[in-house]
């Protein structure tokens, strides 16, 4: 396997914005979660491997500032999604690669990241995805800079999903095991209690 220190840089970009339908239109990212905000666990999860950390966020941007080398926001006040946000980290990326992680799955580990930016390496050209059986992850991605036009294409086409838009460009697939307890999608106040109340 690759070390750490052989992998080629990458920007990554954090998706923290959202309306927080499901925790009561709360700020997803600063939920508190095992005693610190959600952004907090994936900045200390990803500081060490990039000089480009970016946050997609559409408030409370003073606080995430303080997670960040850059912030992005849409100006447009619908909150169009995460597409929106993807496109706008690939706008600023400052590596020809951006991976993209939602603040809400503080179980991520380094090992993992680890794994995505190995098998990133193999097709450089192409996205990759996580995938658990048959279902693919599209907010837990690596997609190459140079796509980003695509990427603009398919917005203006007036695609929203950023899973069809990276199958459609041929993605390839990590693999990760059924229910894997590190992609969980802590993103209902029910799904933070009972995650937070379970040890490390």
């Amino acid at each position: 396997m690759t070390s750490n220190f052989q992998l080629p840089p990458c920007s990554i970009l954090l998706l923290a914005g959202g309306r927080g339908q499901r925790m009561g239109g709360q700020d997803k990212g600063l939920l508190v979660w095992q005693g610190l905000p959600l952004i907090a666990h994936l900045h200390h999860l990803t500081r060490g491997l990039s000089d480009d950390l970016i946050i997609s966020c559409n408030r409370n941007l003073e606080k995430y500032a303080l997670y960040a080398d850059q912030l992005v926001h849409d100006d447009n006040s619908d909150f169009p999604g995460p597409l929106a946000g993807i496109r706008a980290g690939l706008a600023v990326a400052r590596h020809p690669h951006l991976m993209v992680l939602p603040c809400d799955v503080p179980r991520i580990d380094a090992e993992l990241l680890t794994a995505m930016r190995e098998a990133a390496c193999q097709q450089p050209d192409k996205p990759l995805m996580l995938r658990q059986g048959e279902h693919w992850e599209p907010l837990l991605c690596i997609i190459p800079v140079a796509l980003a036009g695509e990427f603009e294409t398919a917005w203006n086409e007036g695609e929203r999903s950023p899973g069809r838009i990276m199958r459609n460009l041929g993605a390839i697939a990590l693999q990760c095991p059924e229910n894997d307890r590190r992609l969980a999608n802590l993103n209902t106040p029910e799904l933070l209690s009972l995650h937070g109340s379970v040890p490390e």
